[in-house]
């Protein structure tokens, strides 16, 4: 006879088995799936402001333009683009950030909330 075939230590087992598992979803996986939408967010914005493309062509004229007013220009241009996009990827890291916080806390702000009204 094996020990699950028998009730109480079976309701006992799926009484410690299940919060167990709905932490593990809540925390582990939830924390992966907001990770893994950070990250694609992030690859979304950089396909329209292109951090990395303005950095690797920092100190090449913009358009082309060999001109000293095309040189200057293009560093004046592109710094502002970096400027203007960290700004944007802080502010996505920010809504991330506040987001994932309020996910973590939903689960011990019920148990506050239930131990403090019984």
């Amino acid at each position: 006879m094996c020990v699950m075939e028998f009730a109480p230590v079976y309701l006992l087992y799926r009484l410690f088995y299940l919060p167990v598992i709905f932490l593990h979803h809540w925390y582990i996986d939830g924390s992966r799936a907001f990770g893994h939408a950070l990250i694609a967010t992030f690859e979304r914005v950089d396909e329209t402001i292109a951090i990395r493309v303005t950095l690797k062509h920092y100190f090449q004229p913009l358009y082309k333009d060999y001109s000293i007013v095309g040189r200057i220009l293009g560093i004046v241009f592109r710094s502002g683009r970096i400027v203007i996009g960290l700004v944007v990827y802080l502010a996505i890291a920010a809504v991330f950030i506040g987001a994932y916080l309020a996910w973590v806390l939903i689960p011990p702000a019920i148990i506050a909330y239930a131990v403090r009204n019984v």
